[in-house]
């Protein structure tokens, strides 16, 4: 039964559709899904009677909450480190392709958009908001990296916010992912249904989308704008904390709160996630992603990746044991590995 696919790919109308059908997991993804969209993909591009392609989620909790990290943390564990690769080959393989994409691509998205589901969004040229959209790239947290096309387009935003939301991981919803251009539009939750029907419909794309967009106000982030680009513009990792410290000294509560969390995240992750925006902001998109892959090919050889996962997911404890356990204990060489080239086993992407 269709209905039974972690993932449903069908043309409707004048639309490739697709729909992330796991609900219970949150429409997290996995390898089979990543190949099923990258056969839909291909498939579409060269049939005329397909204009468009729409993504949904199933449910009304996520989009995507992004790639299912357990099943990775557990190959991993037990050394199967050519089928981790596997998965960050094909998705990134697959970002790429949605970056590239010749027909329009539009994700509506209304619920948790996090990790592997921001691959499957960020880079289309159409991102519709709803009311329940919720953003993050949280994987500082769990001794990971933000991946999946991050490294190019967060330091594409304005202010310097994608530093920010890279360090902290922080969660923004609708009004921000518009002001801060991670949305394209933003629709009332009440009318995606309506839209996605629409959508499958002759009339262009912009068109359909602009008779249900409504302005959502402001969001969590507009009084903090000024603070999140005079702090995450300093030129190194050192300088952001200097700054945020001296704003919280001096009674800033979101500079400290900020510097609170990114002092909890695991201290090689947080020094990976700003190097990969300083270099991000001046290389083109394949190139990002095969930094990226740099990055993904010695994660599952370190600690925190596992640590993380173990805090996070599993047990739940939330308390993470870092090694090394600060900032400051880092050592520079230790971080640079990570970007070095890898040879033979680069990405290879189509030009």
């Amino acid at each position: 039964m269709a209905q039974d696919q972690d993932i449903i790919c069908e043309i409707r109308g004048s639309a490739g559709f697709v729909l992330l059908n796991r609900p219970k997991a949150l429409n997290a993804l996995n390898l089979p899904m990543v190949r099923e969209l990258a056969k839909a993909l291909d498939a579409w591009e060269h049939d005329p009677a397909v204009t468009r392609i729409v993504v949904t989620g199933a449910g009304d909790k996520a989009f995507c909450a992004g790639g299912d990290i357990r099943s990775l943390h557990d190959l991993g564990k037990a050394g199967q480190y050519d089928e981790m690769l596997t998965f960050w080959r094909e998705e990134y393989i697959l970002n790429a392709r949605i970056q590239s994409y010749p027909k329009p691509y539009v994700a509506l998205v209304d619920g948790i958009v996090m990790g592997g589901g921001v691959g499957l969004s960020l880079h289309g040229n159409h991102r519709v908001a709803g009311e329940r959209w919720l953003f993050a790239m949280p994987e500082v947290g769990i001794g990971f990296f933000p991946d999946v096309g991050a490294t190019y387009a967060l330091p594409r935003l304005p202010d310097h916010a994608g530093i920010y939301l890279a360090l902290t991981g922080d969660r923004v919803g609708q009004a921000d992912a518009l002001a801060l251009g991670l949305a394209t539009h933003a629709v009332p939750s009440a009318r995606m249904a309506e839209l996605a029907e629409a959508l499958t419909g002759s009339e262009p794309v912009d068109t359909t989308i602009a008779r249900f967009a409504a302005d959502p106000g402001p969001g969590k982030l507009a009084p903090e704008r000024a603070t999140i680009a005079h702090c995450f513009g300093a030129a190194t990792l050192p300088d952001i904390l200097g700054r945020l410290d001296a704003k919280a000294a001096a009674g800033d509560a979101f500079a400290a709160k900020a510097l609170a969390t990114i002092r909890a995240k695991s201290p090689t992750s947080v020094a990976i996630a700003f190097e990969q925006m300083r270099r991000g902001a001046s290389l083109g998109f394949a190139e990002a992603m095969q930094l990226e892959f740099r990055i993904v090919s010695r994660i599952p050889h370190g600690h925190d990746f596992y640590e993380g996962v173990r805090a996070v997911v599993i047990d739940k404890d939330q308390a993470p044991s870092w090694r090394p356990r600060t900032l400051e204990e880092l050592d520079p060489a230790a971080v640079a590995a990570y970007f070095a080239p890898l040879g033979a086993t680069e990405l290879a992407l189509g030009s």
